[in-house]
């Protein structure tokens, strides 16, 4: 019943919006042009003032999705709304499954619980995901395992500095001039320390250098000078399977190049070079970032590895499954604070408070981070300092009911970056333009009124040793200029999901839930400041076929980013089109990992915790 009432829905608003004659193809980019007849542009706010909630979104939506007062006070502890208060989890077992909106609350109600203070049922911690009921996901070992990393009060954490989004395969991502998905692998090396490539007589042949092509691709070439002949390059037209293509990085001297295993040359979009990007803000700081999971998701890994709970390819959405991981949790001395919650995998990003001019804005945590020797060619790893960092960037995936494939929602600080013209319906059921130019800034991680180059990366890590080094002059050890593309996670020119007849509709749904909420939150609730870009999930808890801007099943906002964990994945406009991509363009389970728990990129790779 459930499953022919939401295709039943579906297919009528799918109905609705080809009746009324909107074409996905047919629509212009965002800020291309004018508004439209029947539309207005949006007055600029004042030059030099920061972005607050009420000049980042905004707040006349048509309420096409909300909250009640009642419900919000009901996600307290105390039944009412206090200022950063504890909020209770979402009832993921009993989650209603209604697209799109109780997504949106299940989204939004986790992210305060998660960002409450920790109370003394959760063992301590300034903050609920850094509690003993959270474990750190440490990065992977020589041969690619992590482990758990328990919690404990007084221990500061360790972070790792940013790096590219990782693909199905656990490689950096990028993509190429026709938004074909590549996964970067790292090439072998000769002796000398040069990158070896295989020629057109299947023979390894040492790179010298690179020399640029007059009319096509760079050509290879050797130790005497002699180019190097490769495999023909192939024709084709863009590349849209859920399994990327591998392609390897030649750096020689300051130019990079990209071969596939057939040896064509594959050309990238502009910024896309340096596939172990790094981010930096404007204060400047490094971006770093920490992967954690809950309680629930690390005992059901470890009963699964030990043969205690029954193998399944999928993360729990029951009570029967939940029931399994509470019993082997406490026959190993473990309760659950919040079992009802499910399995939880969360990614936060984060800058040094230092630099801020408002970091009593930002929620805040003493973390140990790596320092650097400092030169106008490299920055080389020297140690470690403990340093408060402010967050900016959460990402949480978890499991419900009817979606073992996991809810993904992601929320960002206000002043993060500035959003791509975008459009959404106000209460008068007008199709308002919001250009990009709305709020100047300043902005964490963008300059001031920049018109761009938008989401440039200026410096790479290396994976042995990590040093990061720079991109070509003129940009070296700099801060980039960085935009939100698909502001509330809709491209312009296709809905990102069949309930919403235009893209408008659905930034509606996202604008709406954010003043809901936020509107309700108690005045100086330093959780205000943080802003619920959207959630993705795919249709009936399916695997995950692709962007529904793409004809896949992948809705809710399917074309989600955040702009510090994803910032170069977002393709290069407003569109569908050119690299644009999905939570699921990366977390997509594929051969040889087929099950649905290789949504997660850590989970298989995860060591028991004992």
């Amino acid at each position: 019943m459930r499953q022919a009432r939401y295709l039943g829905v579906a297919a009528l608003a799918l109905g609705v919006f080809l009746l009324a004659g909107w074409s996905r193809a047919g629509a212009p980019p965002a800020g291309a042009a004018p508004p439209a007849a029947g539309q207005r542009a949006v007055t600029p706010s004042p030059a030099g003032v920061i972005a607050s909630a009420a000049s980042f979104v905004p707040i006349d939506p048509k309420t096409t999705c909300t909250v009640t007062a009642a419900t919000v006070a009901s996600w307290f502890q105390s039944g009412t709304v206090t200022l950063n208060g504890v909020v209770n989890p979402a009832n993921s077992v009993t989650f209603p499954d209604t697209p799109n909106c109780s997504f949106y609350q299940w989204s939004e109600q986790m992210f305060l619980w998660l960002t409450s203070p920790a109370p003394p049922s959760y063992g301590g911690g300034a903050h609920i995901f850094d509690s003993p009921a959270f474990y750190d996901v440490s990065p992977p070992d020589a041969s690619g395992a992590r482990t758990f990393i328990p919690h404990r009060q007084g221990i500061i954490r360790p972070f790792a500095v940013r790096t590219a989004q990782p693909g199905p395969h656990g490689l950096p991502v990028i993509f190429d001039k026709s938004g074909r998905l590549l996964e970067v692998a790292r090439p072998t090396k000769a002796p000398s320390a040069k990158p070896l490539v295989r020629d057109k007589s299947n023979h390894m042949v040492e790179i010298d250098r690179v020399a640029p092509g007059k009319t096509g691709p760079p050509a290879f070439l050797d130790k005497t000078g002699k180019p190097i002949e490769l495999a023909p390059a192939s024709a084709g037209a863009a590349n849209r399977s859920r399994a990327p293509i591998t392609v390897r990085k030649f750096t020689v001297g300051k130019t990079p190049v990209f071969v596939d295993a057939a040896g064509n040359v594959i050309e990238v979009e502009q910024g896309q070079a340096l596939d172990g990007a790094v981010l930096e803000s404007q204060t400047p700081s490094l971006v770093y970032y920490a992967i954690a999971a809950n309680d629930v998701f690390v005992y059901f890994r470890t009963g699964e590895a030990d043969h205690q709970i029954p193998a399944t390819t999928r993360f729990p959405t029951t009570a029967a499954e939940l029931a399994k991981i509470t019993a082997f949790a406490s026959a190993h001395g473990k309760t659950f604070p919040d079992p009802n919650a499910l399995a939880i995998e969360i990614k936060t990003s984060w800058v040094e408070a230092a630099g801020l001019s408002n970091p009593s804005s930002y929620i805040t945590m003493n973390a140990t981070i790596p320092t650097y020797t400092k030169s106008s060619t490299q920055w080389i790893p020297t140690g470690q300092k403990t340093a408060l960092l402010a967050l900016v960037g959460f990402h949480i995936n978890g499991s419900t009911k009817g979606h073992p494939e996991m809810i993904w929602a992601t929320f960002e600080h206000l002043g993060n970056a500035p959003n791509g013209t975008y459009s959404y319906v106000n209460k008068s059921g007008v199709t308002v333009t919001v250009p990009s130019t709305s709020i100047p800034g300043p902005w964490l991680f963008s300059k001031t009124g920049s018109s761009g180059p938008f989401n440039v990366a200026h410096m790479d890590v290396d994976t042995n040793p990590p040093n990061i080094t720079p991109d070509d002059p003129p940009l070296g050890f700099t801060p980039s200029d960085t935009i939100r593309w698909k502001a509330w996670g809709g491209a312009s020119n296709a809905s990102p999901n069949p309930l919403d007849p235009t893209t408008a509709a659905s930034n509606t749904e996202i604008i709406s839930i954010n003043n809901a909420v936020r509107g309700r939150l108690a005045s100086g609730d330093v959780r205000g400041n943080y802003v619920f870009e959207g959630a993705t999930w795919t249709i009936l808890g399916a695997v995950p076929s692709g962007s529904f801007a793409h004809g896949g099943n992948e809705v809710g906002t399917s074309q989600l980013a955040n702009t510090t964990m994803e910032t170069y994945q977002q393709g290069s406009d407003t569109t569908s089109g050119r690299g644009s991509s999905n939570c699921f363009s990366c977390h997509t389970p594929i051969p040889p990992c087929s099950d649905m728990t290789c949504v997660s990129h850590v989970y298989p790779v995860l060591k028991p915790l004992f």
